[in-house]
């Protein structure tokens, strides 16, 4: 038992020594590889949003809902808007945020400020444009609002941006008669006769517009010039709100309502980690990836408002769907499997070839041993038949012994044990021819 434990120990001994440097190459291609390994993806992000009455704020919670299933805790943020979700996602306070089309203005415009360091994951619903009045007379135009008092959202909101930029392309002031007011509360500033018309930016089925659809004495502007507005700003596309939508019995509205839309754009962190930028698309398309009143089944997701650019994993994501990992396996786990294939793939490319010549290099090194004495015995051999001094005899069998007594004390692995007593047989061939030599003498 000891004889073969020793034997083994022999084995892995020479192996080590014929190996160590493929163990040393492997190893550094391992330290290279993993600077290209990511990290692990983090378990807690931050979301920004917009006021908790907001449809920002409640589709957040459902994108978090869906994120807690595979072990990422989503903080959501409530905001005053969209600006303010810029000013986080630029101060690293959050790494995801919701951002209304037209608020980041294109690169070519001087006021355009530094958005390097942010992309798009795409467009998740339009936003239509209501802006509810009140009088009995009928208004198209913007440009009918002026001089009436008209609630265009808080400081910082998205709203506020749009219906500035509206209003300044009208020509219309931005002075006193501008309030700032949002949401249920415009609602109750309109119905109270307070103000006298409000930028609403809300899906159809907000309880704002169906409060304000249904309110005695409040109308919905038309926009006559919904094209034009289309050409004018390239981030908003032209809807229509069919007659009666809103009650088939009263018929309301008496008639097609033709309203803007921007999109709801999701933006993130360009470090934002890749995976975890597939997760959320997956919600995404879970939460906004049905028909709605304006939209058709699978619109949504989309990059349509292009303001910043398209994250590359997003545009992978658009054209090819989930990776293949993460279809069928558990998130964490095609995590780690596509990490570790990152790591394994250059160290298995090195191993190849180097397990090819190692059992070569192996065998030359045991066998070696073997033919250093070979080589001895040989330049013994014909010495003696060349030169065949008897008076030299003595000093033959010495080296012969020495010889012998080198083969036997050769450790070599079991598997070559037999060129050891083929090399001893050998040993003694040449001793015989010693000793008829000296017969003959």
């Amino acid at each position: 038992m000891m004889a073969k434990i020793k034997a083994s120990l022999l084995s892995l001994r020479d192996l080590f020594a014929t190996a160590w440097w493929i163990f040393l190459i492997v190893g550094i291609g391992f330290v290279v590889a993993y600077q290209f390994v990511e990290p692990a993806p983090p378990k807690h992000i931050v979301i920004s949003t917009g006021s908790e009455s907001g449809a920002y704020y409640q589709f957040a919670n459902r994108y978090a809902a869906i994120l807690a299933k595979n072990g990422i805790t989503l903080e959501v943020k409530a905001s005053a808007g969209s600006l303010e979700n810029l000013e986080r996602l630029k101060n690293d306070e959050a790494q995801i945020g919701f951002v209304q089309g037209g608020v980041v203005p294109p690169k070519d415009d001087p006021d355009a400020e530094d958005d390097s360091g942010l992309l798009s994951l795409g467009s998740l619903f339009y936003e239509p444009v209501w802006v509810f009045y009140r009088g009995e007379k009928k208004l198209d135009r913007l440009t009918d609002l002026r001089g009436k008092r008209i609630a265009i959202g808080q400081e910082g909101s998205g709203v506020r941006q749009l219906a500035q930029q509206l209003l300044v392309a009208n020509e219309i002031p931005l002075g006193k008669n501008l309030v700032p007011v949002a949401g249920l509360k415009a609602a109750e500033e309109l119905q109270q006769g307070r103000i006298d018309a409000a930028f609403i930016i809300a899906a159809e089925s907000a309880p704002v517009v169906q409060v304000l659809l249904r309110s005695p004495g409040v109308r919905v502007m038309s926009f006559a010039q919904a094209n034009a507005y289309q050409r004018r700003f390239p981030f908003l596309t032209r809807l229509t709100l069919p007659q009666g939508v809103a009650d088939l019995v009263r018929d309301y509205p008496p008639e097609d309502i033709k309203v803007l839309a921007p999109t709801a754009n999701l933006i993130i962190r360009d470090d934002l980690h890749p995976a975890l930028q597939t997760l959320l698309l997956q919600a995404l398309s879970d939460v906004h990836g049905k028909s709605g009143f304006f939209q058709d089944a699978g619109e949504f997701p989309s990059y349509m408002d292009q303001m910043l650019p398209l994250s590359p994993d997003a545009a992978r994501y658009f054209k090819s769907g989930s990776p293949f990992l993460q279809r069928y396996l558990p998130f964490w786990l095609a995590v780690l499997i596509d990490r570790l294939i990152v790591l394994l793939v250059p160290i298995i490319a090195l191993l190849i070839p180097l397990l090819k010549i190692a059992p070569a290099i192996y065998t030359w090194r045991v066998r070696s041993k073997i033919f250093r004495i070979y080589g001895e015995l040989k330049f013994l051999e014909d010495d003696i038949k060349q030169h065949s001094d008897i008076e030299r005899a003595g000093e033959y069998r010495l080296r012969l012994d020495t010889l012998e007594d080198e083969a036997s004390q050769l450790h070599v692995p079991l598997g070559f044990t037999d060129l050891v007593y083929t090399l001893r047989e050998h040993v003694n061939l040449v001793r015989q021819a010693l000793h008829k030599l000296e017969k003959t003498a």
